[in-house]
């Protein structure tokens, strides 16, 4: 059984376990509104982790696409104008941050 709160519209905009002062109703488990409620919150906690995750995994495919290049797997050339222009910058944008490679943790990203 879970304690929810519904705004003027009737959509939940509340639901906890355990009971609290502004909860308008109870529904059990397998209420479909329920079910939904909590499937929308799984789903906004996954987008957060994506995107908490898109900068370490923006570095990672920099890396990747710098290693196929080194190999000769692909030339920079292959891939699109905008992207070689990207990666040009961040390129650049590395290379001048060499000199200082020595205060920058490469596995925290942080200055230590």
């Amino acid at each position: 059984m879970f304690y929810v709160q519904r705004n003027a519209q009737g959509q939940l905009m509340r639901v906890e376990a355990e009971a609290y002062a502004d909860s308008t109703e109870t529904l059990p488990a397998d209420h479909p509104d329920v079910r939904d409620w909590f499937a929308s919150e799984k789903l906004a906690t996954n987008l957060k982790l994506l995107k908490q995750s898109d900068p370490e995994m923006i570095r990672v495919l920099d890396d990747l696409i710098q290693v196929l290049i080194d190999k000769g797997v692909i030339r920079v050339t292959d891939l699109p104008a905008p992207a070689q222009a990207k990666l040009m910058d961040r390129t650049q944008a590395r290379e001048a941050l060499g000199g200082l490679s020595h205060l920058v943790d490469e596995d925290e990203d942080r200055l230590i």
